[in-house]
């Protein structure tokens, strides 16, 4: 019995371990904008109000009067190997460019590269769009790696084409993306038009001003996106799997809470 003692607490201990690093780390604490930075077309890393917090949300105006903002607000971390959760809902202004189109926003993952001319960083995208939310958006934005270096993004999925337009379909065709474009979620409606309140017959995002879930699954070389608990898209061989994570302004008011983060084994 002695000699199984230090076995057993070594289990113990193990377990115990192993839980503590699979609880959820509060990536935006509802306070203040620790632990970020944000970079805009506009501004560059000036925030003239443009990310703020409100009443323990994240808020993001997505313009002022004829000016839409694009950029985003951007974790000062890189992660890899985890499981990001986060409630948005929209608000009602629409800016610039996009006062008549539809409602635009999306968070990046895996971000590596500069904040350069574009607004984005190189990246794939959780794409938020009235009517396509759980897209995936293949984003080389500004080619260039961390240290400054060519950088090329590949990305694998499966599904169909329709016309120019490629959905996401368990089980369906092999197709292969690299450094651009859109996988649509499955229930994108073939019909989708840039229209603001735009809504397809097949949608799970919640009605315009109530929250929706959201669920992204960055495990090795795959993604899996969720949108109100049910799997929307999912891709695989991804070369780029560590970077920072980026929340976008897009000409949009949307509110962001419960941002949260868990380590994935």
């Amino acid at each position: 019995m002695r000699l199984l003692l230090p076995t057993l607490a070594a289990c113990v201990l193990v377990s115990a371990l192993s839980a503590a690093a699979a609880r959820p780390i509060k990536l935006f604490n509802g306070r203040n904008l620790d632990g970020w930075y944000t970079y805009t077309v506009q501004t560059r890393n000036e925030n003239p109000g443009i990310f703020t917090v409100v009443d323990g949300m994240l808020k993001v105006s997505g313009g002022a009067g004829d000016v839409a903002y694009y950029g985003g607000i951007i974790t000062e971390e890189r992660y890899a190997n985890y499981r990001l959760t986060f409630d948005y809902k929209w608000g009602g202004p629409t800016y610039g460019n996009r006062k008549t189109k539809s409602r635009d926003s999306g968070v990046l993952v895996h971000c590596i590269g500069p904040n350069e001319v574009s607004p984005w960083m190189t990246s794939y995208e959780f794409q938020i769009i009235e009517g396509g939310t759980g897209d995936i958006l293949v984003v080389n934005a500004t080619k260039k790696d961390d240290a400054g270096q060519p950088a090329t993004l590949l990305l694998t999925s499966e599904g169909y084409t329709d016309g120019k337009q490629k959905y996401y379909k368990a089980g369906g065709e092999v197709i292969a993306f690299k450094d651009s474009g859109r996988h649509n979620w499955w229930g994108r409606d073939p019909k989708w038009t840039d229209t603001l309140g735009v809504r397809g017959p097949q949608d799970v995002e919640s009605p315009l001003g109530e929250w929706t879930r959201c669920e992204i699954v960055c495990r090795g070389d795959k993604l899996e996106f969720y949108v109100n608990g049910q799997l929307v898209n999912k891709a695989w061989g991804l070369n780029v799997t560590k970077g920072k994570i980026f929340f976008q302004t897009e000409g949009a008011e949307i509110w962001y809470r419960n941002i949260e983060l868990t380590p994935l084994d």
